[in-house]
């Protein structure tokens, strides 16, 4: 029997096509690994020399998998073949022709530490305060150009006009200065510098070219423009490139990923073949046409429609539910329930949503539970930074004699009170008998550390203050005067990253959960408070059992796959999020919808989907229509007890439980008391789709469009207030 045997015919075709370009565009599931390994196997078998033979992947975990099923498939030669990441690949090539370029062999690679104080010291230099300049968001300017191969000089020029970047400027020139000043790279460097040395040294670039006579590149929707430029460079003599992708699945937009290389691929690569992997042998029917259903909407895309040879499986479940705690525990007790029974064990099952955030109410119902779970792609949400840094204040303000939280966030912000100084006033409090905190308003110890002792004293006094106001003011107001006096969240806002973009998101729910707790206890108090969550992040004994569920980002999810999933947060704002349903860059809402497409393509038999009417967000309730995502799954696919009308209607989604805490308002029935003439108009002047403003509501996006007898019936999804239903002649909508 032969090894293709068990390939199909799509596969084989892939495999067995070698000379030329040739993309595939494997789908989800769809075996894109085997085909890749079963070609390198048949290129061997077909007298292709392995030295002759390059793989390139993303991750290092992804290459060494690679490297292995290879060995198992050919028996000579495998160890010639090139099997590498970008980043290892280009140091092999640099770490040998480098210094054509200006740099000796022996360069340094700077991790994030060395670039940051890098920054820090060129931002000295130039007297730039790194208060109002982050170091992170340099990085990330100097990264995002980088990827882009815009030297410093093509930066200035690009943003000669913009002032705001005037800064930024002067620090990426400074910043390459010093790198070459120091003989070092950076990991965006690696890239371009590989590039800038095959460009300007064609006997460097023939010598490749003709070791590397057949590339194949996996994951290809995920390069970014250097990383392509580097490929077609490799490629551009004998043109046998094979590259292996698909566009429904390139999310990496925030990490410079350009979706366009895989689009355009055709256009880049004369005479290429292209061969589709749609059969998919991961999930079941129902799962494929909801995933199919779902990415069809997108138009930057290729054609592809995924196909099982599977049963049709369960129908996909959606519950709407009245809270992200109603949703919790409805994920629970399904959790429950079907490792009860037997149906799935605990690691088979995954619960995804779209941000970090997310997850601490899922943890605490879980613990709870007792289910035992796992967070990937990120810390349990009391384990991360931010909020260990705002508890250990909460800790300090309830008992000063926790040394631990007290010199945790003595210099966080940073007060300029280094580590020299703690040790100081560590020594006298040991010598003398006292509690660190108790050594921090000693006069005596202040006289020991002389000049720092001026930068201690505000600092105790916001603690003071915090513990007398604490007698009196509620937990919230507590952690508000503390992010707003520290300038915790405004020092996060000024970096201007994604990360810490996230941890904003997760302080705002870190008060959403001070606030429900406020709210669930009558005489709620900090310690009780601190109680309560202490034992809630103590998880450390689940994580030793292999039997978990596993709770991540759908970004973390990519390549994975669980016998069953939930989809949660499934609300416009959150799933797609405002930033992307508030902007006219349709790349933004077709980003989050593959986004939704590689999550709902995790399920291999069940899927469930929730989405929550009330969520609170940074401490206030927010009423939340159900994801367009979800409504673009057709009705039949969907479980039974979910009619069409109450997906599509303003029913169940901005409606609180009769037992909520929603204002009266939200409970008087519509048009109780006056009565109106409508006045038909015989034509809308906007349509599905449009964005309108309304005199109260503001700007929003028209969903549906409904023709009564009497009027038109409008939904209109708002950025503010939420979706909202109304007739057309009392809305008076203006099309903007």
């Amino acid at each position: 029997m032969s090894i293709y045997d068990t390939l199909n015919e799509k596969q084989k075709e892939a495999v067995f096509h070698t000379e030329g370009p040739l993309l595939i565009l494997a789908g989800a599931g769809s075996g894109k690994t085997r085909v890749l390994t079963h070609r390198i196997a048949y290129l061997i078998e077909n007298g292709i020399n392995p030295w002759n033979i390059m793989a390139i992947t993303f991750t290092n975990k992804a290459a060494g998998e690679m490297r292995e099923r290879v060995n198992n498939l050919v028996e000579f030669g495998a160890e010639s073949i090139w099997v590498s990441t970008f980043h290892s690949s280009c140091v092999r090539i640099l770490r040998r022709y480098i210094d054509k370029i200006g740099f000796d062999n022996n360069f340094t690679i700077y991790d994030t530490d060395d670039q940051k104080k890098l920054i820090k010291d060129i931002c000295k230099r130039l007297n730039i305060d790194t208060k109002y300049l982050k170091e992170k968001a340099v990085l990330a300017e100097i990264s995002k150009a980088k990827n882009e191969m815009i030297t410093p000089e093509d930066y200035a020029l690009e943003n000669a006009g913009d002032f705001g970047k005037k800064n930024i400027i002067s620090v990426y020139k400074e910043y390459q200065e010093q790198m070459r000043k120091n003989n070092a790279l950076d990991f965006d460097d690696l890239l371009v510098k590989t590039v800038e040395l095959l460009r300007s040294n064609p006997e460097v670039l023939e010598s490749y070219q003709e070791r590397f006579k057949y590339i194949m590149v996996d994951e290809y929707q995920d390069t970014n423009t250097v990383q392509f430029l580097f490929i077609r460079l490799l490629a551009d003599k004998y043109k046998n490139i094979c590259v292996v992708g698909d566009d429904d699945q390139s999310i990496y937009k925030f990490r410079g990923a350009n979706i366009s290389n895989i689009l355009d691929f055709e256009k880049y690569f004369e005479n290429t073949k292209i061969i589709k992997l749609e059969q998919n042998y991961r999930s079941t029917k129902m799962i494929l046409d909801a995933a199919n259903a779902i990415i069809s909407n997108n138009t930057a895309r290729k054609e592809k429609s995924l196909w099982t040879e599977k049963d049709e499986g369960y129908r996909v479940i959606f519950r709407q539910i009245d809270s992200e705690y109603d949703e919790a525990e409805y994920v629970a007790d399904e959790i429950s329930q079907v490792v009860r029974k037997g149906i799935y064990s605990y690691n088979q099952i995954a619960c995804l949503y779209r941000t970090n955030a997310q997850s601490r109410v899922l943890e605490e119902r879980f613990i709870r539970e007792g289910i035992p779970y796992k967070v990937i792609g990120g810390q349990n949400f009391y384990q991360r930074k931010e909020i260990k840094d705002l508890i250990a204040y909460l800790k300090t303000v309830e008992n000063g004699r926790d040394e631990v939280a007290i010199k945790r966030i003595i210099n966080v912000p940073k007060r300029g009170i280094g580590d020299a100084t703690v040790d100081k006033i560590d020594t006298f409090a040991q010598a003398n008998g006292i509690s660190f905190y108790d050594a921090l308003k000693n006069e005596n110890a202040m006289a020991v550390i002389g000049r720092s002792a001026s930068k201690i004293k505000p600092f105790v006094d916001f603690i003071q203050r915090l513990k007398a106001e604490s007698e009196v003011m509620k937990i919230s107001d507590i952690m508000e005067h503390i992010i707003n006096e520290t300038g915790y969240v405004e020092e996060l806002k000024a970096e201007g990253t994604d990360e810490a973009k996230g941890r904003i998101e997760n302080i705002g729910e870190f008060f959403s959960k001070i606030v429900d707790y406020e709210e669930k206890n009558e005489n709620a108090t900090l310690s009780g408070f601190l109680e309560e969550i202490s034992l809630i992040a103590d998880i450390d004994n689940l994580e030793t059992e292999n039997d978990y569920v596993v709770l991540m980002t759908i970004h973390s999810a990519k390549g994975l796959e669980f016998n069953k999933v939930f989809l949660c947060g499934m609300e416009d704002g959150l799933f797609p999020s405002y930033m992307s349903i508030g902007t006219d860059d349709t790349s933004e809402i077709e980003e989050e919808r593959r986004l939704c497409y590689v999550a709902v393509t995790r399920a291999m038999d069940s899927l469930t989907i929730t989405s929550a009417r009330r969520r609170m967000v940074r401490g206030q309730t927010q009423y939340n229509a159900v994801s367009r995502f979800v409504k673009e799954i057709p009705r039949f696919i969907m479980d039974a007890n979910v009619s069409a009308e109450k997906l599509s209607s303003s029913e169940g989604i901005i409606k609180p439980s009769a037992n909520s805490n929603a204002k009266p308002i939200f409970k008087a029935k519509a048009f109780e008391t006056r009565q109106y003439e409508v006045k038909k108009q015989d034509k809308l002047e906007y349509t599905v789709g449009d964005t309108v403003k309304h005199i109260k509501f503001g700007v929003g996006q028209v969903m549906d469009i409904t023709e009564g007898g009497r009027d038109y019936e409008v939904t209109v999804d708002f950025v503010s207030a939420g979706t909202k239903k109304m007739f057309a002649s009392f809305a008076k909508l203006k099309k903007m």
